[in-house]
């Protein structure tokens, strides 16, 4: 091999090495940094790139996707004095790779110490019971905080969340019981409020009840004042009967009407109970005398059904001046 060869094979090897110096292919999802002398530059996006062999090389290659970091636990103290040991998580995003680059050194480290600050900052104002219960509020806090902080290191906070929130072992144990005591006194209210309930239920029942009853002895007492109305009517109407018969001299009806009477007193003496013999001074020809009378009035209306004949009409006037002079 000829001084010449040699010549050529290493202007071909170098040219091979300022190609593949130049030449600079960046992975999806990344930004690399190009620095001159050690002073940036400009930023390859993903792709094919060239730079200026020997005089450029690659700085910083910036993961453009969306990241991923743990917050340590640490314990704060609320404003109420009580401990609780906090951790979370951060979701971050690089937007711009140059300041990301060159704003901040140790871009993770400096990310972590300024969420677990401001986690201290925010639980710090808070009392136990709203950390407990409003951790949409922390997290929404921390994002705003977070987020306007690392804005001039070219990154973008998505998400700042809280993961875990462990009070004290004897915190717990007293939330336990205090829960617990609200739990009994809802149960005790709750169980109040259905007696009272019931109460209230038995006592429109036996309102209910007594209406009914009221509008019943109401309907009971109008039924009997209609009933005592028509038999006043019946019995005014009998002696109006009775006091013409006897107008017109007919005797047998005043006896009848009599001798009804007199045997209904009787029937009302017998079924008295406070009366248990019943002994009367009367004398029994006065009630056979009203029977017999009785047996008249139906002989003189229906006729005699022992001789078949027919009924007569007695006179119910005066007696005729012929009948007189006989």
């Amino acid at each position: 091999m000829t001084g010449f060869d040699l010549v050529i094979l290493t202007l071909v090897a170098l040219a091979i090495m300022v190609v593949f110096s130049g030449v600079k292919t960046v992975p999806q999802g990344f930004h690399w940094t190009v620095e001159r002398f050690g002073r940036y530059t400009t930023t390859l996006t993903s792709g094919l790139n060239i730079i200026v062999p020997f005089f450029d090389r690659v700085g910083r290659k910036m993961n453009m996707m969306e990241q991923v970091i743990n917050i340590p636990q640490q314990e704060v103290i609320t404003k109420d004095n009580a401990t609780v040991a906090v951790d979370g998580v951060a979701f971050y995003q690089v937007f711009d790779a140059a300041r990301a680059s060159y704003e901040v050194s140790n871009l993770d480290q400096a990310l972590v110490t300024l969420t677990m600050t401001n986690i201290r900052s925010v639980i710090g104002s808070m009392d136990l019971d709203q950390i407990l219960s409003h951790r949409d509020e922390i997290n929404e806090r921390l994002l705003r905080v977070v987020d306007a902080a690392v804005s001039p290191w070219g990154i973008k906070i998505s998400r700042v969340e809280i993961k875990d929130i462990i009070p004290p072992q004897d915190l717990v144990a007293s939330m336990g019981r205090q829960m617990k005591a609200e739990r009994d006194k809802r149960a005790e209210v709750l169980s109040a409020e259905g007696q009272r309930q019931s109460e209230i239920l038995r006592a429109e029942g036996a309102k209910q009840a007594q209406i009914l009853e009221a509008e019943g002895r109401r309907e009971a007492a109008f039924r009997d004042a209609e009933g005592r109305e028509r038999l006043a009517q019946a019995e005014a109407k009998a002696v109006d009967m009775v006091s013409e018969a006897v107008g017109r001299g007919d005797v047998a009806a005043l006896n009848y009407f009599i001798a009804e009477k007199y045997l209904h007193a009787f029937g009302e003496f017998a079924h008295s109970s406070n009366q248990k013999v019943l002994i009367l001074p009367i004398e029994a020809t006065a009630v056979l005398g009203s029977l017999a009378g009785i047996a008249e009035i139906a002989k003189s209306t229906f006729g005699d059904p022992a001789t078949g004949a027919p009924a007569l009409r007695r006179p119910t006037g005066p007696a005729s001046g012929k009948g007189g002079a006989s």
